[in-house]
């Protein structure tokens, strides 16, 4: 019913795949003519996700994009009316996808988008559909480093636009060195290399990094997260459709599709998402 997570195929396209991480999103083939004005109306629907995020948002080559964000994305898409051949999936990096939103490159976003009161002030959200928190990606025989606090004059890699990085300087270790990669496959390239000491994301994340062949055995999850990182969907601010896309997700999980998809695509790659956090989530309100 979906393809697996991991091929080694599959992680050799993401290192090309990066390499477009820093400049502006970018269409599939076909994906410049148009689209729909917003969603729930047209003859197809912009979607923009990650490329590079096994597990989540992952693109190989010319193929259908697979992954958590896919499925739930698609699962939405179909309940406004679209079909999965109406969909146009747009890569979307963390740094540009407010401007994405505001552009009109795309109707909604599925990119493991955290919810935050400063994106808030620019998007609108939808959502969420799951709750993950932060962590750390450090080498498999890494024994110092067992949390955030640990990382005082350590090198710490994230990708540009996201939150992540900033918030453990802030909150835990304002001595830590910040390296800005285009991608979490750079990150972990420079984690293996010895250029950073950690890199730090979201938990499901790490672990779909860590887990595909090409990592398998290299690296560890810390297993520590400090965070709650809600996943919401993108919209533009005033969107007519958050109220029904908010819908569509209760539906999904009320139904238990959520988290087949969940489990299908995370599968062999350790991780358990936090229960409690994500039992009863509280709705983003939709109301202008």
């Amino acid at each position: 019913m979906r393809k697996k997570l991991f091929s080694a195929a599959a992680i050799a396209a993401s290192a090309a795949l990066v390499l477009t991480g820093c400049s502006p999103s970018s269409t599939d083939e076909g994906g410049e003519s148009g689209g729909s004005e917003s969603a729930g109306g047209g003859d197809s629907v912009r979607i923009g996700i990650k490329f590079d995020q096994p597990g989540l948002g992952f693109r190989e080559g010319s193929g259908d994009p697979t992954g958590f964000d896919v499925d739930v994305a698609k699962y939405v898409a179909g309940e406004l009316g679209y079909s999965e051949d109406q969909i146009e999936w747009v890569q979307t990096p963390s740094a540009n996808r407010e401007n994405a939103l505001e552009g009109g490159e795309v109707d909604m976003i599925f990119a493991t988008y955290s919810i935050t009161d400063e994106r808030k002030q620019r998007v609108d959200f939808a959502g969420p559909y799951f709750v993950a928190g932060q962590d750390l990606l450090v080498r498999e025989d890494e024994s110092e480093i067992t949390g955030p606090e640990d990382l005082d004059g350590k090198n710490l890699c994230s990708v540009t636009g996201s939150t992540s990085a900033q918030n453990i300087k802030d909150e835990y270790a304002e001595g830590v060195n910040l390296v800005e990669q285009g991608g979490y496959a750079e990150c972990v390239t420079y984690l293996e290399s010895g250029q950073v000491d950690a890199v730090t994301t979201d938990d499901i994340i790490l672990a779909g990094l860590a887990a595909t062949p090409e990592n398998s055995g290299k690296f560890k999850v810390v297993g520590n997260p400090f965070s709650e990182e809600r996943y919401g969907v993108g919209l533009q601010n005033g969107s007519e459709d958050c109220q029904a896309i908010t819908d569509a997700i209760t539906k999904m999980r009320e139904d238990g599709d959520l988290e087949e998809a969940l489990t299908a695509n995370t599968e062999g790659t350790g991780y358990t998402p936090n229960e409690e956090l994500n039992s009863d989530i509280e709705m983003e309100s939709c109301a202008s």
